[in-house]
């Protein structure tokens, strides 16, 4: 039986006031970076939240903090900022990226967000020298906003899902997108990447954020793994497991 249109996945977005010109979005991928660095600056920042992206006919996941429930993408404000960030728990296969990045453009053209700046991670081969923030911008993002020694670009490759989509769109329109990339390990999260991308975005748009509690937590994670790592190979001398499940 053909599917039918209602029955395909699709997103909505709800939003309790006019956004901000600027939209900071993190979604759910690997490393967990970008999620992490937007959730930090929502608590850094202490902003509201003020609307949320629903999903429809796709498997979904329900939050929660402090025995609370929440939506699972979620949008926050502060009347006192110039920025909506977007924080995305609910992971979208990248196949579905362009109706996710559909309905936010629907809604960012119709609310006159002017540019959109996406926190990530990528999963590449790297050596210490790439502990660092690259970029994948649209021209008019670029000028009006990069600076290609703090930030350089990313050199070539290609991106897909939600992140590519919302690229795409604002190849061809008034819209500035800037997606921030920074490589990242495998254990989630990737702490050390998200303080990376907090940090590039802060002194994008200079907004106050003290990436040091972070920067800590970052520090924690690190030696769990490593204290893990050594008391995995105590036990498994010859070197027999896996570390991507560490």
């Amino acid at each position: 039986m053909p599917e039918l249109p209602r029955d395909r996945p699709s997103f909505s977005v709800t939003h309790d006031s006019d956004p901000s010109d600027v939209l900071i979005a993190g979604f759910s991928s690997f490393g967990l970076a970008g999620l992490t660095a937007v959730d930090y600056l929502v608590k850094n920042l202490d902003l509201e939240q003020t609307g949320h992206v629903r999903p429809e006919g796709l498997p979904s996941i329900t939050p929660f903090e402090k025995g609370r429930p929440r939506r699972p993408i979620r949008l926050y404000s502060d009347e006192d900022l110039d920025v909506t960030v977007l924080v995305a728990e609910q992971f979208v296969p990248p196949v579905l990226g362009e109706r996710l990045a559909t309905a936010v453009l629907d809604w960012t053209e119709s609310a006159g967000v002017s540019e959109i700046a996406v926190l990530s991670g990528v999963p590449i081969p790297h050596g210490p020298d790439a502990h660092r923030t690259f970029h994948v911008a649209t021209e008019d993002y670029h000028e009006r906003r990069l600076d290609d020694e703090r930030v350089p670009p990313m050199e070539s490759g290609f991106l897909d899902g939600t992140n590519g989509s919302l690229l795409e769109r604002g190849i061809d329109s008034p819209l500035g997108v800037g997606v921030f990339v920074t490589p990242v390990h495998a254990q989630a999260p990737d702490a050390d990447a998200a303080v990376r991308l907090v940090d590039t975005i802060d002194e994008t748009y200079e907004l106050g954020v003290d990436s040091e509690p972070l920067a800590s937590f970052a520090d924690d994670v690190r030696r769990h793994y490593e204290d893990l790592a050594e008391r995995i190979e105590e036990r498994e001398p010859d070197g027999t497991y896996d570390r991507m499940y560490m």
